[in-house]
C-alpha cells in the first residue's frame, strides 16, 4: 500500500458496473471468498438488495457473510436473523454464512498501536475464508456518523459480543445466562477509535486479499441497520473500488462535500455531530490505509 491509494470510480450505478470496476482494479481474490454485505434491518427501505450484488458475488464465486447485531431488532439472534435473510431474498441467490450462528467466537489480535481493544471479537466462521470482498453501502449512521468500508470491516465482521466490545471501547461486561450486558458508553472518540482498531485487525488478518467497494446510492443520514430510516437526502453519486479502506471512505466523504447537492448540509451534520471523520483519521494514524488518493474515473 503506497502513500497514494488508487481508487477507481464510475457514475454508473448498476450491478454490471461493480464487476467492471473489479476487473479494472486487477486484484484477484484467491481461495474461498467471504463477501460481506449488509442484510438490511426489517423495515429499512434503503439497503442494497441481493439482486444488485448478484453479478459481483457470482463473479468471485463468493459466500455472503453476516453477523448478528447487539441491539433490538430482527437481527439480534441467529433464528430471527436467518428468517430475515430469507425474507430479504439473500439465500435465494447465494450461499449465506451467518458467521456467529454458533459459538464460540474467534478473536483476532490487534497488531498495530491501539488504545482500547485487547482483541477484535468476530464471528468464528470468518476464519474459514482466504479472502474478503467488502461490499459497502455508503450512507450516514446514527452513532458513527457515516458507514462505509471501515464500518463493514469492524462492526460488520464482529459477532454480537464483538459489537458490544467495540461500542464500549473494550469495557463491556460479560453476564451469565442473560447474555451480554452493555457497560456505560465511552466517549465518542473512544468508540470511533475502537472501530478503527477492529477494522485494522480484520484487514491485517486478510492482508492483501481484501477488496473494498463503496456504493454511493440511497444515501440517507440513517444506516441500513435502522428499521425506521429517513429517505435519502443526497442524489446518487457512483461506485468506488479500492484495496485501501481508509482512502475509499475518505474519497466518499470528499465526493459528498464537493457534490453541491442541496442535501449536503443535512448529511454532513450527521457526520460532524458524531465526529465521524475521526474514524478515518484514526485508521490512517494506525497505518491501515492512507488518506491521499488518486480518483480514476471510468
Amino acid at each position: 500500500m503506497g502513500a497514494v491509494a488508487k481508487i477507481y470510480f464510475t457514475r454508473e450505478i448498476t450491478p454490471e458496473a461493480v464487476v467492471k470496476l473489479y476487473e479494472k482494479l486487477g486484484r484477484k481474490l484467491p481461495g474461498k471468498v467471504a463477501v460481506k454485505v449488509h442484510s438490511g434491518e426489517a423495515g429499512n427501505q434503503n439497503f442494497l438488495k441481493p439482486e444488485f450484488w448478484k453479478p459481483m458475488v457470482e463473479h468471485v464465486g463468493g459466500t455472503v457473510v453476516e453477523c448478528n447485531t447487539a441491539y433490538e431488532g430482527e437481527r439480534n439472534s441467529s433464528e430471527k436473523h436467518m428468517k430475515l435473510i430469507r425474507e430479504h431474498g439473500w439465500n435465494q441467490y447465494f450461499d449465506v454464512d451467518l458467521m456467529d450462528l454458533e459459538g464460540p467466537d474467534a478473536e483476532l489480535p490487534i497488531l498495530r498501536p491501539h488504545k482500547h481493544l485487547q482483541s477484535d471479537i468476530v464471528g468464528k466462521n470468518l476464519m474459514n475464508y482466504d479472502s474478503l470482498l467488502v461490499l459497502a453501502h455508503f450512507k450516514g449512521h446514527p452513532m458513527g456518523g457515516y458507514g462505509g468500508a471501515l464500518k463493514q470491516l469492524s462492526i460488520g465482521c464482529a459477532s454480537t459480543a464483538g459489537k458490544v466490545n467495540i461500542h464500549s471501547a473494550g469495557k463491556y461486561l460479560k453476564a451469565d445466562e442473560q447474555g451480554i450486558v452493555w457497560s456505560d458508553l465511552p466517549p465518542q472518540n473512544a468508540f470511533l477509535e475502537s472501530m478503527a482498531e477492529a477494522a485494522g485487525a480484520v484487514a491485517d488478518h486478510f492482508r492483501d486479499n481484501v477488496v473494498y467497494v463503496n456504493v454511493m446510492a440511497n444515501m440517507s443520514v440513517d444506516c441500513d441497520c435502522c428499521s425506521v430510516a429517513e429517505d435519502p437526502c443526497l442524489k446518487d453519486v457512483g461506485i468506488l473500488i479500492s484495496t485501501d479502506p481508509v482512502a475509499i471512505d475518505r474519497a466518499c466523504i470528499d465526493l459528498v462535500k464537493k457534490s453541491g447537492d442541496p442535501g449536503v448540509s443535512h448529511f454532513m451534520e450527521r457526520v460532524t455531530t458524531r465526529n465521524g471523520e475521526h474514524t478515518i483519521e484514526s485508521a490512517a494514524a494506525m497505518g491501515i490505509g492512507v488518506t491521499e488518493y488518486e480518483l480514476i474515473e471510468l
